[in-house]
């Protein structure tokens, strides 16, 4: 007697457009939120006192359940940024991404490059190896 599905099958995610309520496909990779702050646990719910007992071991803390991604609307036909939130097992809630959630994701070059290299060194890895910048020596 044969099964009545194969249960080894992945399931589609149920992650619908919130302004026509159809299905939406993923157009990237997931990226995952952090926080490096005791204000962006405490928003989650966490308390003061175990917010800053959290951070003051680690630089940052990776946030469960939580990341960008851009989703494809067939009724829209654009690719929109959302931040999914995991809500229960297979439930998801999604907002559009604000540009203030960009600032904890992981994995994300920094849109004016990484803030902690000097000018010099920027400079210097835009030209590549042309060696006419190093003329001088020989």
């Amino acid at each position: 007697m044969k099964p009545a599905r194969n249960r080894k099958r992945s399931k589609r995610r149920a992650i619908y457009c919130p302004t026509h309520r159809c299905y939406l496909e993923s157009m990237s990779q997931k990226y995952p939120l952090y926080a490096d702050r005791p204000e962006q646990l405490r928003s989650r719910g966490v308390s003061w006192r175990s917010s800053r007992l959290v951070l003051a071991g680690r630089a940052a803390v990776p946030l469960e359940g939580e990341w960008l991604e851009a989703f494809w609307c067939d009724e829209c036909e654009a690719t929109t940024w959302y931040y999914v939130r995991r809500t229960g097992d297979r439930a998801y809630a999604i907002a559009p991404a604000p540009r203030e959630l960009w600032q904890q994701v992981h994995g994300v070059i920094h849109p004016n490059g990484n803030p902690s290299v000097g000018e010099f060194t920027r400079k210097q890895a835009r030209c590549g190896s042309k060696l006419k910048n190093f003329g001088a020596v020989r």
